[in-house]
């Protein structure tokens, strides 16, 4: 295993070893604060994260509005509140090692609101800004503003590419690194294009070699690429460190940090990770915001799949193929079905999934009248932590709605992460991590259960393992 050269980042020089950050409070003050400590680039979430008050008790994230607007100005408030207050934890817990950074999802509700209060109201305690999920031209604007770096996540050379053209050639001197995140192993929501095949993983040092070559042809020979998704054994990248045509690259991790001591994540959380076997985390499509994302196969998403599955092609009148009539809804609302499709909606019918839910694709969806219900309510009690979201249909800017029927096939994001994030059960919850998560049970490093802090995985990745 090579020397780890230290590298620059956000104006210092660190461990090119940079903890990956995980929204509704899964990376947070402690961890990130840690993760500095240790030498690298610690991260918090700036995506609704946990607030406390002066007792350090947690501050309930309880909606109060009666209208979706009236709640999303609550989720603001809520937000920039919590990212202030992981940021000082961060910043006393670091002291004057490492870098901190916030990650943001530009798809976020209200992320440039948010973004601009955090950074005014946490003047010296970030040091730059991470952002993907969407296509974050302003952020380099932005975080110019307060004289701090930013951090794009992109998932190829061509979106760097619109980025740079359209805003970041202005802002040259605040770009800090390009990260990488590799959109078939990273976790959570991943960069997936409609030209590439989720079935097909690409080789990712051919693709940051491109995005090398892109930022070279811009004058970016010497800004770091931090390489995100899939990495879990640094000596499995020794060909990276040091390399001339790749140039200066530092590596994140965002599933391994998860099952540290300082991690916030439930003890039952960390338990399920340890046991995960090869092809556990798969990539599905169900996220409201429309992107894939990587996700443990646990009961949520298997339930999310069989509903999908449970699903016709309907008309409202006979058409082609759609000749058989058949009644949905508490009206008995005649549609029509194709032969086929009429048998399976019948079947289903039989087996209790009563409940015949439209699509934006016109189809129907067929749900136990429990889960009806359930899918309705959150619907009902959206709180816009999207700027545009599937499920409830709600968008942040007028007329406050995409225009399109809301997609029973999807969820509410916000629940179900803040359930998981405060102690709800890992199974019935959207558990995100990446698709290496497998390793945690063949490592030798966790074995009989053993989880470390934050500075013994620092160390430990500094020996190539």
């Amino acid at each position: 295993m090579k020397t780890l050269n230290p590298i620059m980042i956000s104006g210092k020089e660190v461990l090119p070893l940079v903890e990956g950050g995980k929204g509704i409070s899964v990376s947070n003050g402690e961890s990130s604060g840690a993760w500095a400590k240790a030498g690298g680039v610690g991260t918090f979430s700036g995506v609704n994260a946990d607030a406390f008050d002066e007792h350090n008790h947690l501050i309930p994230v309880v909606y109060k509005g009666r209208t979706r607007r009236e709640r999303h100005e609550e989720l603001i408030r809520f937000a920039i509140q919590g990212a202030v207050h992981q940021a000082r934890i961060a910043h006393e817990l670091a002291g004057s090692e490492g870098r901190i950074h916030m990650n943001v999802l530009w798809e976020m509700g209200a992320c440039e609101t948010i973004l601009h209060a955090v950074l005014e109201n946490a003047k010296g305690l970030v040091h730059g800004v991470t952002c993907g999920a969407g296509m974050p031209y302003k952020i380099a604007e932005i975080s110019a503003r307060y004289g701090i770096y930013y951090y794009p996540i992109v998932s190829s050379s061509r979106a760097f590419r619109a980025l740079w053209k359209r805003a970041y050639h202005k802002f040259p001197e605040w770009l800090g690194a390009v990260v990488y995140e590799d959109p078939w192993r990273a976790g959570g929501h991943n960069g997936l294009s409609n030209s590439e095949d989720p079935e097909s993983p690409e080789d990712p040092y051919q693709r940051v070699l491109a995005l090398r070559q892109q930022m070279c042809a811009y004058g970016l020979d010497h800004t770091p690429i931090i390489m995100a998704g899939g990495v879990w054994f640094l000596r499995e990248w020794t060909d990276w460190l040091d390399n001339p045509e790749l140039g200066p690259v530092a590596f994140q991790f965002g599933t391994r940090p998860l099952l540290t001591q300082e991690s916030p994540i439930s003890p039952e959380w960390k338990q399920k990770i340890l046991t995960l076997k090869e092809g556990d985390v798969v990539l599905n499509r169900f996220s409201p915001t429309g992107f894939y994302s990587s996700a443990v196969k646990n009961d949520f998403l298997t339930e999310l799949v069989e509903r999908s599955d449970r699903q016709v092609a309907y008309t409202t009148n006979p058409v082609g193929e759609h000749t058989e009539a058949f009644k949905i809804g508490a009206r008995q609302r005649i549609v029509y079905l194709a032969p086929h499709d009429h048998e399976h909606a019948s079947s289903w019918v039989a087996q209790g999934y009563t409940e015949a839910l439209r699509t934006p694709s016109s189809t129907l969806v067929f749900v136990a009248p429990e889960k009806a219900n359930q899918i309705l309510t959150d619907q009902i009690n959206c709180m816009g932590c999207l700027s545009a979201c599937k499920f409830s249909n709600w968008q942040q800017a007028e007329p406050y709605t995409t225009g399109h029927k809301a997609d029973p096939r999807s969820y509410c994001i916000q629940k179900t992460l803040q359930e998981i994030a405060h102690g709800g059960d890992v199974n019935q919850q959207l558990m995100f991590a990446g698709h290496n998560a497998f390793r945690f049970a063949q490592d030798p490093f966790y074995a009989n259960g053993f989880i470390p802090t934050v500075r013994q995985l620092v160390e430990r990745l500094q020996t190539g393992d």
